[in-house]
């Protein structure tokens, strides 16, 4: 049996012992005269030390979060995009300007044209050079350059926007490039670990790595600009920056499961969450873009609300989880499955649906024409319906972008880049044609482009229909004519 005294003797002998090995080590590898040693040689020696002391340690990263692979396979397909634009500005006029103008004529133009320039990220999804990223990463742009992560530059056309979703696609004239794998978003949990790839602040192929937060999470930024926005973003708290936007949000497995596109801030830089389009969606806008040049947005025809929504409070509804509809279309693909006012879905081809996100994003991977199952309670029973999807036109026929719309009675088509640039507007829908109609009737006139209704901003034709589906009375049109004349009329619709 070993006493007291022993013990602390022998505490004291080892630490004497462990003393004198540290001594003798530091002697070894730092010998005398060091002081004029270069910094290479210090640093040389330093790495003696930490050698001789951790020969016998090894550093493993545990199994399940190493970002090493995923960021290999991701960074070369990543790229940065330089967007330049033409904005119109208008010039202020001196006070006694109109006055001299009577005698000496108008000067010149007032109208002073000014160059913007800004950046974000993309993703490279085919050796051939089709790059997604967001529609605002190259709105209004008149001219796109692509940076590869080799510094190789390219010159880069836009294939196809959609405002809805946020997403755009663009080609480079590029061969054997590397790409970034589709992954499935739906099998995405949160609390799963992800990563944030892009060029914040233009800082090239910068990775960071978060978890996902939420998924299904509205933020109301495309919706109040869009009647028709959807959103259905998967949340993380990887940090994502101004010029992240387009960039990738991938899996462990490098496989893209979101494109970047939002950021929750009070400052306009990061601030802890982030938001991404899912990549279940991106791959149905993109496939579209490529093959139509436009969406084809395939509709239920329904008015929807959250149940937790204000104006839900007199419904006496005990649901916690469910879409209450609050109305459906005349001749929508719900009325003809006979869905009614007060149903309350809970389920699109056996997917919960708990939120209005969650339905406009299980709904929007289709294209018109495809049949869902919807799951609703109606009286307090589970009903079960097929419904075959339709266009904003209440068909099954594909839309192409360039095609005019008759609308009221009206033709009407997208405004040009020239037009934009003239009268210093971001998008609009141009009245070309007008018959017997409503649109006749409160006296618009022929070459009036529509830039607003009910001040929800309208970049094009598709955006304009989408708006107008399901007004009923009275809305507000405004606009401009050709001459930079801006008109405002009410309209029975």
């Amino acid at each position: 049996m070993i006493n007291k005294k022993q013990f602390f003797i022998g505490v004291i002998f080892a630490s004497l012992l462990s003393a004198l090995i540290a001594v003798g080590a530091f002697i070894y590898l730092n010998p005398a005269g060091t002081d004029n040693r270069s910094f290479e040689e210090v640093q040389q020696a330093n790495a003696k030390l930490s050698s001789f002391l951790d020969d016998n340690t090894e550093y493993n990263v545990p199994e399940g979060i190493n970002f090493i692979y995923a960021a290999e396979q991701v960074t070369k397909g990543v790229v940065h995009i330089k967007s330049e634009m033409t904005t119109t500005q208008q010039r202020a006029r001196s006070p006694f300007e109109e006055y001299f103008r009577d005698f000496y004529g108008d000067q010149g133009d007032r109208n002073m044209q000014r160059r913007a320039r800004s950046s974000g990220s993309g993703v490279i999804i085919s050796p051939d050079g089709y790059i997604v990223t967001n529609n605002h990463v190259v709105e209004n742009s008149s001219k796109l350059e692509v940076v590869l992560y080799d510094n190789r530059t390219y010159p880069a056309e836009v294939i196809g926007v959609d405002s809805d979703t946020d997403i755009a696609l663009i080609k480079v004239d590029a061969k054997d490039l590397n790409f970034v794998e589709f992954g499935n978003s739906d099998l995405t949990k949160v609390g799963e670990w992800v990563l944030a790839v892009g060029n914040p602040f233009n800082l090239t192929s910068t990775v960071t790595a978060g978890i996902v937060s939420a998924k299904a999470r509205s933020i109301n930024i495309l919706n109040s600009q869009n009647r028709y926005g959807i959103e259905s973003f998967i949340q993380t708290d990887a940090a994502v920056n101004p010029g992240n936007s387009g960039g990738a949000l991938v899996n462990l497995q490098g496989k893209l499961i979101g494109i970047n596109t939002a950021i929750a801030t009070p400052t306009g830089s990061y601030a802890g969450y982030s938001f991404a389009v899912p990549s279940t969606l991106v791959k149905k806008v993109v496939n579209d873009l490529k093959q139509f040049g436009v969406v084809q947005r395939a509709v239920l025809g329904v008015s929807i609300l959250d149940l937790n929504d204000p104006r839900m409070q007199d419904k006496g509804i005990s649901l916690n989880a469910g879409v209450y509809v609050q109305s459906v279309g005349p001749e929508s693909a719900a009325e003809k499955a006979g869905m009614k006012e007060g149903d309350i879905i809970v389920g699109i081809e056996g997917s919960s649906v708990s939120t209005v996100a969650e339905l406009q994003e299980l709904v929007a991977r289709n294209s018109p024409g495809d049949k869902i199952n919807v799951t609703f309670i109606r009286d307090g029973k589970e009903k079960s319906v097929n419904a075959t999807l339709q266009n904003l036109n209440n068909t099954v026929e594909a839309v192409t972008a360039s095609a005019s719309r008759t609308i009221g009675g009206a033709v009407i088509q997208d405004v040009t880049q020239e037009e934009m640039d003239k009268l210093n507007i971001g998008g609009g829908a141009k009245v070309t044609e007008i018959s017997e109609g409503k649109w006749k009737e409160i006296g618009l006139k022929e070459g009036f482009i529509i830039t607003a209704v009910d001040k929800v901003a309208i970049a094009n034709t598709e955006e304009l229909l989408q708006v107008l589906q399901n007004k009923r009375g009275g809305v507000l049109i405004e606009g401009v004519y050709p001459d930079g004349t801006k008109a405002y009329y009410g309209m029975g619709w």
